[in-house]
């Protein structure tokens, strides 16, 4: 049984009126977007046991806005391991680090959970087909779920998009189309949306609001398996690479789930780590509302954007948090770190988490002996073109020793 209640805007409290995926029509008014909040009542609610013949996140579905008898659609997300980075954190200075590695779902990224969710909930309406606007992990993740919902999917991209999530999003059945701006993809989307009432599975609004309110509630899960793994401990910190932030407020939203049912007596602090400052700028300026940013190109696809959601920077704020920026040099040191130091290789826009753990661990914002969880969002297999920024290129030796110790020295610095 769902403890879902209803949805309104966190804003101003208006219940949904309109589509679960629209933005409140009386904020709209006031010139700012924004995104609806689900209720849930948990006075009687517990956490589920570990054995359940739910798939995937459904182990949780009644923190969920589904009916009993809807069905759902899952290829066993979720349970993505919690790696204690020992050498890491050494290295920053930090006594417990933990990594939640979210690579480890079923098309590499934790857009699973959301897509899962919305795309049950495209099926529980009989929705005509799923359409996406995606340079990368949403689509292939959209593709894949909607693939297995027997639902159409059509995602539109842009003609920059890493050769291998073009691949991704193709090979699980996605009609593909490239538009001739980033703009041009809203526009034809939500042609789909409202003329042809495909369910969006990513947002739809401009300026953006984030994902649907019920897809962002998937992310809750992260926050249960977290506290799981944890051993029924929370960290002090929580650092998500962020776009528009929708996985910050859903892990937020969860552990605020953990606290009013008991499990917990404090919400950890929420770290917003994203490229352009928009986060940082609009908690900076004493503002609610986002601030847009200015942007430009960048090597960390997934969060390279100017604009942020209302319930990031309210997760921010409400849990006493920061955010800070990962600029493209920084996250290419960092990925090469991760992986050379704990065997994990993380998409550039991932390691953002790492990047801004260290400066906040700096400045001093970020205690040594607290506890921190970090964020790995998807994998640097995904994107090889960034990668080869930094990897050397590989020499063709002859068999000799003579040889082989020559090119280990100028290739590689070690002497043998």
């Amino acid at each position: 049984m769902s403890w879902y209640k209803e949805a309104v805007c966190m804003r101003c409290g208006r219940p949904l009126d309109g589509k679960f995926y629209d933005a409140c029509p009386k904020c709209a008014e006031e010139s700012v977007n924004v995104n609806y909040r689900t209720i849930y009542d948990l006075s009687s609610a517990k956490l589920p046991a570990a054995e359940t013949t739910q798939p995937g996140i459904y182990r949780f579905r009644d923190f969920y806005p589904l009916e009993d008898s809807d069905p759902v659609v899952s290829i066993g997300e979720g349970n993505t391991p919690l790696h204690r980075l020992e050498r890491m954190g050494k290295q920053l200075g930090l006594e417990q680090l933990w990594m939640k590695d979210e690579s480890k779902n079923p098309t590499m990224s934790h857009k699973d959970r959301l897509c899962s969710l919305i795309i049950s909930k495209a099926l529980a309406e009989k929705a005509p087909g799923i359409t996406i606007s995606s340079t990368g992990n949403q689509g292939a993740a959209a593709a894949a779920y909607a693939a297995v919902a027997g639902l159409p999917c059509v995602i539109f991209t842009t003609s920059n998009v890493s050769p291998s999530m073009k691949t991704l999003m193709q090979a699980y059945g996605a009609s593909v189309f490239v538009t001739p701006s980033m703009a041009d993809r809203g526009v034809i989307m939500e042609k789909l949306v409202r003329e042809l009432d495909f369910v969006p599975a990513s947002g739809v609004m401009s300026p953006p609001i984030g994902s649907s309110c019920f897809g962002i509630d998937a992310y809750k899960s992260i926050a249960f398996e977290v506290f799981e793994q944890m051993g029924g401990q929370v960290p002090d910190w929580f650092v998500v690479p962020i776009s528009y932030g929708d996985t910050l407020y859903g892990i937020y939203k969860g552990m605020c789930d953990l606290k009013e049912m008991g499990y917990i007596e404090k919400v950890p602090k929420f770290a917003a780590a994203e490229v352009f400052h928009a986060v940082e700028n609009t908690i900076k300026a004493g503002s609610s509302d986002p601030i847009p940013q200015p942007s430009e190109p960048s090597i960390q696809t997934s969060i390279a954007t100017g604009f942020c959601a209302y319930h990031t920077v309210q997760a921010g704020k409400d849990s006493g948090g920061a955010a800070r920026s990962s600029h493209d040099p920084e996250a290419l040191k960092m990925q090469q770190r991760l992986a050379k130091t704990e065997g994990v290789f993380g998409e550039s826009a991932s390691v953002a988490s790492l990047v801004v753990l260290e400066k906040l661990l700096k400045e001093g914002v970020v205690r040594p002996d607290e506890k921190v969880v970090v964020l790995m969002t998807s994998t640097g297999v995904k994107t090889p073109e960034v990668t080869d920024m930094w990897v050397p290129e590989i020499p063709c030796i002859q068999p000799t020793l003579a040889d082989f110790r020559n090119a280990m020295e100028s290739s590689y610095g070690i002497k043998i």
